[in-house]
């Protein structure tokens, strides 16, 4: 995944030279989620979960070495790139929704949180050699080659889950009725509790103001900093780095709170993303490295509170479509790399960065405000 993501920003901003057209690409990637989430939900509420997972993960292969041919075969256009990137997204989709509530059939509710916090240190264990390994091979092969990579990393992650078991299905689970019908039932659970709805405003406010920071990495990298693709996989590199130490901490602490402390690391996340906006005029590259680090431990500690806080806010058999919520406002996160890509093309990378960080610490403080009854979640 994160391969795709340095390689992805790369090529597009070599076709395009536009941070903007960067940050529509990046969009591209996350779009199909909005969509697809809650129905998304409700085939990993009715379908074996994991073999969700190797479908979704054996179609992204796919998608990834198609790209890789044409680009490789050098035809490839923007065009192409949308295209192929988009249906990759709606795979996306589904992939997310089965994995969290395939984690809590593993772990069982009490040790969600901590299954989730071990997932996400070997997922940004794969994102560090992805980032550092693709960028090495953009610098020395070129994009379709790396897009080659990509691919056989889906297929491998495809290939891990054939020795794995079914699960029994949930207590309560309905088999009956379409897949409209499940979602539906869903949306009802959400206008009756507004604490679901606020956890995925919040989610969204993280993803549009604060990880559609990785759309400005490659302007970054090339524009700024003067580091070239490698250095692009080592700030790719960095936030995998982060987001490891974060969720390691998290894992051996266990427990790690609830609704205040989802706010008071949304808060962080936004201050520190205020402070890489600053850092390269401060600071040298070794130093954005670290401040980077800092921002993505930050925020993967609010992607492990957010999705740990939906999946227990729900019955056992909505767990599938809580993890729909969860796609459905990640998947509004096109609208923050549009915004970042244009305010980076008007004002520069760091004012988009300090910007973007201001806004998400101003909503979630102004949510706990709002709604006090979220520090109590």
């Amino acid at each position: 995944m994160m391969g795709e993501t340095v390689v992805l920003g790369w090529l597009t901003l070599e076709l395009t030279n536009s941070p903007f057209l960067v940050g529509v690409a990046m969009g591209t990637r996350m779009l199909p989620l909005f969509f697809v989430g809650v129905l998304a939900g409700a085939l990993a509420d009715r379908f074996p979960r994991h073999r969700l997972l190797m479908l979704t993960s054996s179609g992204q292969a796919l998608t990834a070495a198609t790209l890789g041919l044409v680009t490789w075969l050098g035809v490839v256009s923007l065009g192409h790139v949308l295209v192929l990137t988009f249906c990759a997204g709606v795979l996306r989709g589904v992939e997310h929704a089965a994995r969290q509530s395939y984690t809590h059939d593993v772990v069982g509710p009490a040790s969600l949180m901590n299954g989730l916090a071990i997932l996400g240190v070997a997922m940004r264990s794969g994102w560090l050699l992805g980032s550092l390994g693709v960028g090495a091979v953009i610098a020395q092969a070129g994009s379709g080659v790396a897009y080659f990579t990509v691919a056989l990393g889906f297929l491998g992650g495809a290939l891990a889950l054939l020795p794995a078991s079914t699960p029994p299905s949930p207590t309560g689970a309905a088999d009956a009725g379409s897949l409209w019908r499940s979602a539906l039932e869903f949306l009802v659970a959400v206008r009756r509790d507004r604490t679901l709805l606020v956890l995925m405003m919040l989610t969204a406010g993280a993803e549009v103001l604060g990880f559609a920071h990785q759309a400005l990495l490659p302007s970054l990298a090339r524009d700024v900093l003067d580091i070239g693709p490698e250095g692009l996989g080592a700030l790719n590199g960095a936030r995998a780095v982060g987001g490891i130490l974060g969720l390691a901490a998290a894992s051996v602490r266990g427990s790690v709170g609830g609704g205040a402390l989802f706010v008071a690391v949304l808060v962080s996340f936004g201050a520190s993303l205020i402070v890489l906006g600053a850092a390269p005029h401060v600071v040298g590259f070794v130093g954005v490295l670290a401040v980077v680090t800092v921002v993505n431990a930050a925020g993967a500690l609010a992607d492990l509170l957010a999705q740990s806080l939906l999946q227990l806010s729900v019955p056992l058999h909505l767990r599938g479509r809580a993890g729909g919520a969860w796609v459905v406002a990640i998947g509004l996160a096109p609208l923050g790399q549009l915004q970042m890509g244009a305010l980076a093309s008007l004002f520069g990378v760091s004012i988009a960065l300090g910007a973007s960080g201001l806004a998400l610490a101003t909503l979630a403080g102004a949510t706990v405000l709002f709604f006090p009854r979220l520090k109590r979640v």
